[in-house]
């Protein structure tokens, strides 16, 4: 039985942790247990890679767009092979990085292989080394589901573990899935020249956000992708060319389809890991779905043992995840019991248009405080100077908060720079009255994207209609009614004349 003073399994933001608690404890010992690639699934498999394509689409949706600024480009051609070679030319050397330190680190050892508890704070590796800590961290991270659809398995589907190592671009792929993963693979593989179609079951694109964020999204994107919503394969088929089929079902809506293509990729979601841990032996508790439960502390119903990350299942984001780090280096390192604070956990996706959110969304807050207890406000990037120029489209920032105080409740953007823009909002939402007045009464430079934030705050009414803008946020400033806002003549016509609605789009 070896004994570790500290011990993680999974070798993301739990790594952070042990590395701390070993330069307070340098003759301390310490083990990392990880099945996977070292580095968590954000460098690996997810945030970062998705990122370097994403990036590149976005560089193509440019160049598209030049002839608006009268810059002729003379056409552009995408080399898939240096795309993805880039990709990995960057990720690959700081997994060969990160697996040489956690290898060669004094006192600490690596283990390139699963685990399982066997008692309450004793583990086996897969190759039968048994090992106890008083300090367990389990940083488990999470895997994509695969639908359980007919057929699906047999057409050797792509996920988030496979897709960055593609070397040749499919013709023609199919998406299962209608969230961020989606959206973001869509807007990659478009712009490379693929022919791509959106099998969502849900009837909205990126349902989980705010619904006019959705439906800016759904019609942006829903240019270059076909949205297929509302609908899911009842079978897919593989002929003998490897080519697939995937059958949808008639629907109240739409007859029986058949939609064929080169390759799949799910991106349905991602699901726990703790099948392979067996973490009730140790006295650990799972919810139904097999995310483990802890508490505010992050502490589970073992002392001793620890869990963050996208093991508990909520916030299943790196920043949520490095977070999740911190309090435990707190409490674990420093020795003081710190709650976590998820008030704000903002989130991005990037597609196009880009999404950035952060607290509640327009049904969420009415649900908790009432149509009576709230106040939009509500400004288009074109309203302003720096997002005329960039020719922001459709780009829209969308705020929630309360009466008198202006307590923020939840903000939404859409359109260029939104994760950056986003964190303006996020920064009040960790301070004692989460108020906008520092928002409203700050100075923005002019002309720069950061405007759009300012003069939604500043433009916030009443749900329940237009009426007159809050007197306490304008501080006395006149302002001309926003072209497309609501409660405008210009937003009424906008609102009046019937929505072109991409194929397939369902309601």
């Amino acid at each position: 039985m070896k004994e570790y003073d500290i011990l993680a399994i999974g070798s993301g933001s739990a790594v952070s942790v042990v590395g701390a608690w070993l330069d307070r404890h340098p003759a301390g010992r310490a083990a990392v247990i990880d099945k996977d690639t070292p580095g968590g699934i954000c460098l690996t498999r997810g945030c970062i890679p998705s990122k370097m394509l994403t990036s590149v689409a976005d560089v193509v949706r440019t160049i598209e767009r030049a002839e608006e600024f009268g810059v002729s480009t003379k056409g552009h051609a995408v080399d898939f092979a240096k795309v993805m070679t880039r990709l990995r030319d960057y990720i690959d050397p700081k997994i060969r990085d990160l697996r040489n330190r956690l290898s060669q680190a004094a006192n600490l050892d690596y283990y390139h292989e699963s685990a399982e508890f066997v008692g309450p704070s004793v583990l086996r590796t897969q190759h039968g080394v048994e090992m106890r800590s008083p300090r367990i961290l389990l940083g488990l991270g999470s895997e994509p589901i695969l639908p359980d659809i007919p057929g699906l398995r047999e057409s050797a589907p792509l996920t988030t573990d496979e897709v960055f190592g593609l070397e040749e671009r499919p013709e023609r792929l199919a998406i299962l899935g209608g969230g961020y993963i989606a959206a973001e693979f869509a807007h990659f593989f478009s712009s490379v020249g693929t022919q791509v179609t959106v099998v969502g079951r849900n009837p909205r694109f990126l349902p989980q956000e705010d619904a006019e964020i959705s439906d800016i999204v759904t019609r942006g994107l829903g240019k270059r992708v076909r949205l297929v919503l509302g609908r899911r394969p009842d079978r897919v088929d593989t002929d003998r060319a490897g080519k697939v089929t995937l059958r949808l079902p008639a629907t109240e809506r739409a007859p029986r389809e058949l939609v064929r293509v080169d390759r799949v990729l799910v991106a349905a979601g991602r699901g726990p890991t703790t099948r392979y841990l067996h973490p009730e032996r140790a006295g650990v508790r799972t919810d139904s779905q097999g995310w483990i439960v802890v508490n505010q502390y992050l502490e589970t119903g073992r002392s001793g043992i620890w869990a963050l990350g996208d093991a508990t299942g909520n916030y299943p984001f790196k920043h949520k995840a490095n977070y999740d780090a911190k309090i435990l280096h707190e409490a674990i390192v420093l020795g003081r019991r710190t709650a976590v604070d998820y008030r704000a956990v903002p989130h991005a996706v990037f597609t196009d248009p880009e999404v950035a959110s952060v607290g509640l969304n327009e049904g969420e807050a009415v649900d908790r405080y009432g149509r009576r207890g709230l106040l939009v406000g509500r400004c288009d990037y074109e309203d302003t100077a720096k997002g005329h120029a960039i020719g922001a489209g459709e780009g829209r920032v969308k705020v929630l908060v309360r009466p008198g105080t202006l307590e923020i409740v939840g903000a939404h953007i859409v359109g260029p720079q939104a994760s950056v823009l986003i964190q303006e909002v996020v920064n009040l939402l960790y301070t004692a009255d989460r108020s906008a007045r520092a928002i409203v009464g700050g100075m923005h430079i002019h002309p720069a994207l950061s405007e759009v934030v300012e003069k939604a705050f500043q433009n916030v009414q009443s749900l329940d209609g237009p009426g007159s803008p809050v007197g306490t946020v304008h501080r006395g400033r006149s302002r001309s009614p926003r072209r497309g806002s609501r409660g405008s003549r210009a937003g009424a016509r906008r609102r009046a004349r019937p929505k072109r609605r991409p194929s397939g789009v369902r309601e």
